[in-house]
């Protein structure tokens, strides 16, 4: 190795070390910033935080709704979006059971000795 690529070669590290480590203190700098902001906004009241004329109490503060909770006239939807149906445990177990053998992916095998 001559001495010139080996000069440029620790030029080039050291702005490498140089470069990151200034990123390094950029990204800190960016997290603690974001955690004070976070705690100093969490002891506010959310209604205060708005420009409205009449703030609503805390406790019926409901913010922006999500566009996909809202009708097609733009109303928010009072209804449930979803539906669960309790079910037993083995009867979860019988129909995935019976889809497992219903796939294409089963052995053959494996569906006559079961049937």
């Amino acid at each position: 190795m001559n001495p010139s690529h080996r000069k440029r070669s620790i030029v080039l590290h050291l702005l490498y070390l140089l470069a990151f480590t200034l990123l390094a203190f950029i990204a800190v700098g960016n997290l603690i910033r974001n955690i004070l902001r976070l705690g100093r906004d969490a002891g506010r009241n959310p209604a205060t935080m708005t420009d409205s004329p009449n703030p609503m109490p805390r406790s019926q503060f409901v913010g922006p709704i999500h566009p996909e909770m809202l009708d097609d006239r733009g109303q928010p939807i009072r209804e449930p979006l979803l539906v669960m149906k309790s079910i037993s445990l083995e009867d979860a177990r019988d129909r995935l059971k019976s889809l497992y053998e219903a796939s294409p992916s089963a052995a053959p095998d494996e569906r006559e000795e079961n049937s």
